[in-house]
């Protein structure tokens, strides 16, 4: 089972320009390893090759991270060819802590605004 499509999920967030998404996110299984793979506009990231989808999912999560999205969350959609819809839970991955001066500026106040404003109870 080389390349073959395992899991679909669901990913939404916020891009880097602050606006929003849901793509697809493939999980495939690589040998002994899976691998997940977004492609948003021209930007295509995979994650490192991991044990499990979850563990797939969070590295393709810090890695988008890493490239200033943030709020990204995902569901499970389709398992085995198998179509869940909305039956599963969104699993949240929490936004890395950001010193305020990294993120100066009009851009940066506004975003600190949009994140008070959007921040999901709870939090």
């Amino acid at each position: 089972m080389t390349n073959e499509a395992r899991e679909k999920h669901l990913l939404a967030g916020m891009d880097d320009r602050a606006r929003g998404f849901t793509r697809v996110v493939s999980v495939e299984q690589q040998a002994e390893t899976v691998r997940a793979s977004f492609q948003y506009e021209t930007l295509l990231v995979v994650s490192s090759d991991a044990g499990s989808p979850a563990a797939a999912l969070a590295d393709l999560a810090r890695r988008l991270h890493e490239r200033g999205y943030t709020q990204l969350r995902s569901r499970l959609t389709f398992a085995g060819g198998i179509y869940l819809g909305s039956q599963e839970q969104w699993v949240e991955y929490a936004d890395p802590e950001r010193a305020p001066e990294t993120e100066g500026g009009r851009f940066g106040l506004m975003r600190r605004i949009w994140r008070t404003f959007t921040r999901r109870s709870g939090d």
